[in-house]
């Protein structure tokens, strides 16, 4: 297939997955050693390559970004496509929600994903994404990744509505899924400043100051909700 034959929106998108992997790259919220980015067209699925990062440093024009049927089969650019589209390939198909995923490797979010620790919201702007939970480990590039990966989002289907759901996979980095490319992007970065500030704070001030905290968070927002 031509990229003439595609929908005019295709190509649009693929300049957006072009250019949110730059910014990832540049804001180290992933790295050379992977991270992949796909968003849902139609029945298309734009997803970039494999060696976005080890490779071409996540300079990607928007023709290196593949266009693939919902199975995976590659109509349009040149390239492999990225082994971790099971995981994608899976969300979409599970979740009708999900329009975008960014999986990524954020600097801070590592930290947890090393220590197997799920992220808690200690920030207004990320109690919209609730406790961002570590899945079991399966193997990257896995089949299994992708059961677990869509297993642990169950039941967050009005977050992807809303904005994003997200999870993290032990040793491996973070999955987000959600309603189009802008509003993961945002969810990313938003929740890898939350677990810097979890970082810094613990560091800080300790853990008994960092739940109070967190409670009182958590109770003024419910004080205010109640008018």
């Amino acid at each position: 297939m031509t990229d003439a034959e595609l929908p005019p929106e295709v190509q649009t998108t693929r300049e957006q997955i072009a250019r949110i992997g730059r910014l990832l790259y540049e804001r180290r919220l992933t790295d050379a050693a992977g991270g992949n980015i796909s968003a849902r067209v139609g029945d298309w699925i734009c997803i970039t390559p494999r060696y976005s990062g080890q490779r071409r440093r996540w300079q990607l024009a928007p023709d290196d970004v593949l266009v693939t049927d919902p199975q995976g089969n590659v109509v349009a650019g040149d390239g492999e496509i990225s082994r971790e589209s099971k995981v994608h390939l899976r969300l979409y198909a599970d979740y009708p929600e999900g329009r975008a995923v960014i999986h990524a490797h954020p600097q801070h979010v590592l930290v947890f994903c090393v220590a197997r620790q799920p992220i808690v919201p200690v920030l207004e702007a990320t109690l919209k994404f609730g406790v961002v939970n570590v899945t079991p480990f399966a193997p990257a590039h896995s089949s299994k990744l992708a059961d677990f990966v869509s297993e642990a989002l169950r039941g967050q289907e009005a977050r992807m509505q809303k904005q994003a759901a997200a999870v993290i996979a032990p040793w491996h980095g973070i999955f987000c899924v959600g309603r189009d490319l802008d509003s993961v992007f945002d969810a990313v970065e938003r929740i890898d400043t939350n677990a810097r500030l979890i970082l810094m704070a613990r560091a800080g001030f300790g853990d008994a100051a960092l739940e109070a905290s967190r409670r009182a968070l958590l109770e003024s927002v419910e004080q205010w909700s109640k008018g």
